[in-house]
Parts: C-alpha cells; structure tokens; sequence
C-alpha cells in the first residue's frame, strides 16, 4: 500500500489545495475505503468561503467533505462483522462512542462524543473524504444496491437528514405541510414528507428559481415568503395554517414567520441551522396556540430507510444533482456550489 494520496485540504477562507497526504491510519474494526463521489454540503461551504463554521476554527489544514459513495478496499477486523472487501457503500459521516446514554437509547445524534467528517469541530480538525482514501468505523458503512449510482449515494447523507426531520414530526400522513428553504435539504424534507403521506406540501422560498425547482421536483405549490398577501394564500391552501412546518433556511425571519402560519396544534420542525446569536421566539403564541416546537439534528439510525426510498423510487434524486466536477476544479466546485440561484447539489468526482 502507497504512504501518500492525493487529497484536497483547506488551508483557509478561498484557499483550497490538492496536495499529496499521508494515507489514514487503519485501526481495529476500521475499513478503508477508495472515494469515488463526494458531495459538497452547505458547512463545507462555510469553511471555503469563511474559513471557519459557526464556531469550529479549524487549528490545522484539513480535508473536507462528508457525503460521499465509496468501495471497500481494507479492513481490520473480523470479517463477519465488517463490510466485504469490494462492497460499494455509503457512510453515516457521525461517528458517536456506542456506550454513553444517548448511544444506548438509540439517540446517537445527539451523542457528546461525536466525531464528524470533514469537521473542525474537534481538535486537530478531523479529516473527510476529499481525499483518494478514507478510514471509518465499519458500523458506518451502508451497502448500496446496484440501482443506486454513485451520484445517488453521496446523496443519502442529506436525504437522511430529511428523513430524520420527518421522522421527528411524528405522522405527516392526511397533514399539510411547508417547507421554509428550497435548497437541498428543504426540497428533500418536502418529497419525504409526500412520500410518507403528506395531502399537501408546500415550500416557501424568497428565490424564485428555487421555486421554480421546487415544482420541478414534485411539490404542490410554491410561496413567496415575501408576498404581501401571503396570509391570505395560506388560508386558501390550508384554512387555520399548516399542520407542520418544517423550516430548513436556517434564517431567523422564516423561523418567526412559521409561528405565523401554523395552525393551532401544529408542530414547527427545526432543521436550518441559524447563526449563532439567540433570536427572539413568540412564547405567547406557542403558548395560545399550543404549538409544538422541535428540533431535528443530523439523523438518528435511518440510512438503510433512505437507502430504500431511492431504491424503491419513492425518492427522486435525478433533480438535485447540478453539476460533477473533478477534484482537480475543487475551487470552480465550490463556487458552483454557492450558487443558490443556479446550483442545488454539486458532486466532486474523486
């Protein structure tokens, strides 16, 4: 086995290197894998064009990137309990410890002991998948069926943070739904929801071209959050509001509008992350209208569900993916990322 792989590292805001760098460690219980398709998330956009996300500063240069479809090439362990030696897999990118609380009830989402690819969120930076090669736990390894390519792989990632949000609605069949944000995760969140029995789900966007996208993808009806007599349309579509709303723009100004529209009883779901200042909420409307609000973080145990939703058909992914640039245009890849008017999912083939 070589020392070295190519790899893409950020050395800070706009600075994006492919360099030679050592190959990962292979620890017991661990499998190798050979990249073949990487998916460029919203936080890896942060760290090109900001250097940094949220509060994780990196303290090293590091490799990027968490969505992604790969082969099997190494492994050590048992055999029996690790995925075989050429098998095509996507990865659940948390690795949580397995024996803290959280982790014994089924909640490794929110496991304190995360460790996430491609992150700055610990120290040194923990490496992903822009690289020819990566090391994970063989517990976070989903085998892909033949019927999804790796393009649809790299996207089970972000189908499984919709599927997750969904999941934390409680049921969505016979409801009506809005989904504030028509990016990738809105639009994911808003076929899931119809998937799973949704009468009506709508998606609230200040960009038409992502409304414009929204249709395209299969919802019922688009808003512009910043119409004037958007109310008026909200009582057409749903009478006293939405029954669920799940907001997945991450602006502070579609989260307080949410209260507005949603019905008493209803639930909001949070899934965009906002910035880092606390934001006013209306406690006496949650109160009066007996709202439910909940969060929903990454994605519990549900990447074998999204898996069969693409398999079976009940997911179309041909929509979401924009453009696929090899890693030696990872800056023209990011840029076309950032794009919100023209791009949706944009993929590095490795």
């Amino acid at each position: 086995m070589k020392n070295t792989m190519k790899a893409v590292l950020l050395h800070g805001a706009k600075d994006l290197r492919l360099e030679n760098f050592r190959m990962p460690d292979l620890f017991p219980g661990m499998v190798l894998l050979r990249i073949k398709r990487v998916g460029i998330c919203g936080s890896d956009l942060h760290y090109f064009e900001d250097g940094y996300c949220g509060s994780f500063i990196p303290t090293r240069p590091f490799i990027l990137g968490h969505e992604l479809t790969a082969e099997v090439i190494a492994a050590n362990g048992d055999s029996s309990s690790l995925p075989a030696i050429g098998s095509r897999v996507t990865v659940n990118p948390a690795r949580a410890c397995g024996f803290c609380d959280y982790c014994k009830s089924g909640r490794t989402n929110l496991c304190r002991s995360t460790i996430m690819l491609g992150s700055g969120s610990t120290d040194p930076p923990t490496d992903g998948a822009m690289a020819e090669y990566i090391s994970v736990r063989g517990d976070q390894c989903h085998l892909l069926p033949d019927k999804i390519d790796d393009g649809f792989g790299a996207m089970i990632e972000p189908l499984a943070v919709a599927l997750h949000a969904v999941k934390r609605a409680g049921t969505v069949s016979g409801k009506r739904v809005l989904v504030t944000g028509g990016g990738t995760i809105g639009l994911l969140t808003a076929l899931t929801a119809k998937s799973s029995g949704a009468i009506t789900v709508a998606v609230s966007d200040i960009v038409p071209e992502r409304r414009k996208s929204a249709l395209d993808s299969g919802v019922d009806i688009v808003l512009d959050p910043a119409e004037k007599n958007l109310n008026e349309k909200v009582k057409e579509i749903s009478g006293d509001g939405f029954d669920i709303i799940f907001e997945a723009s991450g602006a502070s100004t579609a989260l307080r509008q949410a209260f507005d529209l949603v019905k008493p009883g209803g639930s909001i779901v949070q899934i965009g992350t906002l910035n880092t200042e606390d934001i006013p909420l209306p406690a006496n409307q949650v109160m009066v209208k007996e709202i439910q609000f909940i969060g929903s973080f990454r994605y519990g145990n549900v990447f074998d569900e999204a898996i069969r939703l693409v398999e079976s058909g009940k997911i179309d992914l041909r929509p979401f993916i924009t453009g696929i640039l090899p890693m030696n245009e990872i800056t023209k890849a990011m840029n076309l990322a950032g794009d919100k008017i023209h791009a949706l999912k944009v993929q590095v083939q490795i």
